[in-house]
């Protein structure tokens, strides 16, 4: 499912430049993915299209939306949401809020849809590509330092 994902984010690059479903499918199709992987990803696609509705992006300021959840207050997570995500991925997800770069609107739409995807626990990696689609679906550009942390394959980092 992820390959068909990466697909879509790099050729299609805004979620309102995507075709429908049923072409999209045939697309991916004609491009050698299985039908499994094609099915999955368009069901996980429609679901990030259903918990977008509700979400309005201003045009001017990307990331800065109201209203937001006060300094003091602090996400929860279940414990489903914390065996489904791992440590690895509540990590990333705490980093990519504190950095200012995800929203508590937009941090919900990443953990929903994580909860939809497979593994368990998800792998980081496919929580990195989530969030690029969360992106996508909003016509956000990361910045480059953000795209280069969600691109970044960290295993082959060394430690200084």
């Amino acid at each position: 499912m992820f390959e068909v994902l990466v697909f879509v984010y790099e050729n299609y690059w805004r979620g309102d430049a995507c075709p429908e479903p049923h072409q999209l499918e045939r697309k991916l199709s004609a491009h050698g993915f299985e039908p499994e992987e094609i099915h999955q990803a368009l069901v996980w696609l429609d679901g990030l299209n259903v918990a977008a509705q509700n979400i309005c992006v201003p045009e001017e300021s990307q990331l800065e939306w109201a209203p937001e959840p006060s300094e003091t207050s602090m996400r929860v997570f279940s414990i489903a949401e914390q065996d489904h995500l791992g440590a690895d991925c509540l990590g990333f997800l705490s980093f990519l809020e504190s950095a200012g770069v995800l929203p508590a609107a937009l941090r919900e739409i990443v953990v929903d849809r994580a909860m939809a995807a497979p593994g368990d626990p998800v792998p980081l990696d496919a929580l990195k590509i989530i969030v690029l689609m969360v992106y996508w679906r909003f016509s956000i550009e990361p910045d480059a330092l953000v795209l280069d942390e969600l691109c970044d394959d960290s295993e082959d980092r060394v430690a200084h």
